[in-house]
């Protein structure tokens, strides 16, 4: 008899119930506290909800045009000058995509043919095997592990190998999910070496860009401001993480006009266009002050703080979070050895639900023993969890 996971192309059946929906559900069902999928507990900034009210109910709820609506393709330009310094045409370099995840699935898609090589960074978040996977494409991971510092780091001698002839482009994170880590200046220029001298796209996923902390190793730093790297850069953001509207789903991609366009062409048939009213009051949320996104950061960044106390006096292990909206723990002091196991009967034993690094892993040892929690729960939430942990 033919099973579920024996159905459809061959290629996609490693990928099932992504890990969040399971630790979701069962986080419902034992009435946990949720600290494992990456979502806020509170709503964005009011006037980017009174802007999608306005737009509800002046009748913008219909198709908008398929780059993204004007408003919000200048507003993104228009953003990526203010704080990056970096110059893209609204018409022609800015495309809205149903969120992030849709952005680098339509990247990948449309720059990939079958059997090129993608290079990216484990642990890495779970739509991008799927993506490359969809490709037909081959991913080719380097792994990113503590260093003697406490920081994330990775080999230099790994990345150099993993690019090669059929390299077609480098997928880069940072801040990184879910480790935390904020690439340096270093390690930016290094790749942005390899890039170069292999011919290579990037496409980085930038969604947490706002979210580098004050006492991270480095500033977040975009690959595409380093030389030579602008023209070969697709440069992906979204509102969800930094205006607390993950549901919405208005991410955009922008680069030069040659990747836009390969990334249109896919995503015009995987969505066509998306969340009409939402764009508007995304528009209005990036022109904020910079007051906003300051003092958005420094709430998150006290958060952390909060819920890495907690879990130190619990007992994890914890490993420093330079960014994002997560901390990574070792189970080990814990006596723990597998992360799966101990996150599946966490919300049982303490009320709590994480989630388990080894799923981001190809090289699953190497996180088998990593847990990560979120943070971006208001500080009662935290507290709470804190307190179940402890007890």
């Amino acid at each position: 008899m033919t099973t579920a996971y024996e159905v459809g192309v061959q290629r996609m059946r490693p990928f099932g119930t992504t890990i969040f929906a399971e630790m979701s559900a069962l986080a419902v069902r034992t009435g946990a506290v949720n600290l494992g999928q990456g979502f806020p507990d509170t709503d964005g900034p009011p006037e980017m909800l009174a802007a999608a009210a306005e737009a509800l109910r002046g009748g913008q709820n219909q198709y908008p045009p398929g780059p993204g609506i004007p408003a919000l393709r200048a507003a993104v330009a228009a953003h990526q000058r203010r704080f990056w310094g970096l110059e893209y045409d609204p018409d022609g370099e800015v495309l809205v995509t149903a969120g992030a995840t849709e952005a680098i699935a339509a990247a990948i898609l449309g720059l990939c043919e079958a059997g090129d090589e993608v290079v990216c960074f484990e642990p890495y978040y779970d739509s991008y095997a799927a993506s490359i996977a969809l490709a037909g494409a081959v991913r080719k991971p380097v792994t990113l592990r503590p260093g003697a510092s406490g920081w994330y780091e990775f080999d230099p001698d790994a990345l150099r190998a993993a690019f090669g002839p059929r390299t077609k482009l480098v997928l880069l994170n940072s801040p990184h999910n879910p480790t935390g880590k904020v690439f340096t200046p270093a390690e930016l220029a290094l790749v942005a070496e390899l890039c170069q001298e292999h011919g290579a796209y990037a496409v980085t996923d930038e969604v947490y860009e706002h979210l580098a902390f004050t006492d991270a190793a480095a500033p977040h730093i975009p690959l595409a401001t380093l030389p030579g790297m602008r023209d070969r850069t697709l440069r992906i953001s979204s509102a969800g993480k930094t205006f607390s509207c993950t549901g919405w789903k208005i991410g955009w991609a922008s680069g030069p006009a040659h990747l836009v366009t390969a990334a249109m062409r896919v995503k015009q048939f995987l969505t066509y266009v998306n969340g009409a009213p939402f764009q508007p009051a995304v528009a209005v949320a990036l022109g904020l002050p910079d007051s906003y996104y300051e003092e958005f950061r420094a709430g998150l960044q006290q958060r952390r703080d909060q819920l890495v106390a907690g879990l130190s006096a619990a007992g994890f292990g914890v490993l420093p979070s330079e960014g994002t909206y997560f901390v990574t723990t070792d189970i080990t002091p814990l006596g723990g050895t597998d992360g799966m196991a101990f996150c599946r009967t966490l919300p049982e034993r303490s009320g709590v639900v994480a989630v388990p690094t080894e799923v981001f892993y190809d090289d699953t040892a190497a996180g088998q023993h990593l847990v990560r929690f979120a943070f971006c729960k208001r500080p009662e939430v935290i507290e709470e969890a804190v307190r179940r942990l402890s007890s």
